[in-house]
């Protein structure tokens, strides 16, 4: 457990090697979703980090909601975090939310090397709702209090037939607070995160299952990109909103790839530069 002033957070580390890798879990969930990374190969070459946002998991709830509660809070409880940690410069992968907290979180942490976004649209303050399909539980993810029924549609509606018991457990335990607040300040006028990936030499990945039936696929393919990685916006055969939880087999891979090719370029910048 780390103290932060938007309160007490709980951080996994797992693996050693390369420049750390931060994962961001999404809206009413945890850590536990990254699992499959966290435990396996990834682990034996690099330094993961995965951690319960406020409100999440095993963390407390914020300390002042209307402070941490939104994109922009969320992304500065993470910089903090990092702080804490004595981490100065890592590799961000963010899923759904912990995609816009990645985004959020270029302008305010100059040691971030790479950003892997998933189910995470770059949207506009007047295009938010062009960045996302519209499924029947959708809305239950800015709904403050959900009944039993509405968690099961919640978490099947994102892990299919995937999910297991502690996703369940985590969607209850989150603060609702959370997604009312959240969907609320992001209606009053969010961060122009489109802007911000034009103009972000940060290498970004982006990286979608094909079958994603929450965020508009096609989107992704009208934003502008100061630094996309491979030239493209990655799309998983077969796979949906969490395609890292559903076939780490199939997305693993990509992950290190990417991991390698962020590295491989600090390396090179660290010649050129003459920092050896």
């Amino acid at each position: 457990m780390i103290a932060t002033s938007h309160g007490s957070l709980a951080v996994e580390e797992s693996g050693e090697g390369g420049i750390p890798v931060l994962l961001i879990h999404g809206n009413s969930f945890c850590r536990g979703g990254f699992r499959n990374q966290m435990q396996g190969q990834i682990a034996k070459n690099h330094r993961l980090i995965s951690f319960d946002l406020p409100g999440h998991g095993q963390s407390s709830n914020a300390v002042d909601p209307t402070r941490t509660y939104t994109r922009s809070g969320l992304a500065e409880a993470t910089v903090e975090l990092l702080d804490k940690l004595g981490v100065t410069e890592a590799i961000v992968f963010g899923w759904s939310l912990g995609g816009h907290i990645g985004i959020e979180m270029i302008p305010r942490f100059p040691g971030m090397r790479g950003l892997m976004i998933i189910g995470a649209p770059p949207v506009s303050r007047n295009q938010i709702s062009q960045g996302f399909k519209v499924p029947p539980h959708l809305g239950l993810a800015g709904k403050q209090e959900l009944s039993d029924v509405e968690v099961d549609a919640f978490v099947g509606g994102i892990f299919g037939e995937s999910s297991e018991a502690f996703l369940w457990d985590a969607v209850a335990r989150a603060d609702g607070r959370l997604r009312k607040t959240l969907f609320e300040s992001a209606r009053a006028g969010a961060v122009d995160q489109r802007l911000i990936v034009k103009s972000s030499r940060v290498p970004l990945a982006v990286v979608n299952g094909d079958a994603d039936r929450i965020v508009n696929l096609d989107y992704f393919d009208t934003v502008a990109y100061a630094n996309l990685w491979e030239g493209c916006c990655h799309r998983l055969s077969g796979l949906g909103h969490a395609p890292f939880w559903e076939a780490p087999g199939a997305f693993n891979p990509v992950l290190v790839r990417f991991l390698r090719d962020v590295e491989a370029g600090r390396r090179a910048t660290k010649e050129f530069h003459g920092g050896g």
